[in-house]
């Protein structure tokens, strides 16, 4: 009995790692927020202009940032299961922002309206 307790407690011990393994290119926290905000605008531009392509789009943003699409996919897994991707999306929040000052007014214009957040961009939600 004694070696059964034994055995699930080495179990218990080394079943207590990391979900995932850190990627071997994981990109840094503030370029995940730069790409981000630039994808949130890549994602209302189509949002504006329907007949856009979002892939071409997607993969454009990807391209000026110098990333491989993998490098991404596998960074963004990584933080989500770390639970860090809420901070990333507010310093991507901060960096639209930043570049359109006037969004944040507006944002809090269509809330004042209607009180509950419609047709308002992703992010601030």
């Amino acid at each position: 009995m004694k070696k059964i307790i034994f055995i699930f407690i080495l179990l218990g011990l080394f079943s207590c790692q990391d979900y995932i393994d850190k990627p071997k290119n994981l990109l840094p926290k503030d370029q995940m927020a730069e790409i981000i905000a630039d994808l949130a605008i890549n994602d209302q531009a189509t949002y504006m202009y329907p007949n856009t392509n979002l892939e071409a789009g997607t993969r454009y943003v990807l391209k000026t940032h110098n990333v491989k699409s993998e490098d991404f996919v596998e960074s963004f897994k990584y933080y989500v299961v770390k639970q860090k991707m809420q901070g990333i999306t507010e310093d991507a929040q901060k960096i639209l922002l930043e570049k359109d000052p006037k969004a944040d007014k507006y944002i809090k214009d269509k809330l004042k309206k209607t009180g509950t957040p419609q047709n308002v961009p992703t992010l601030s939600r």
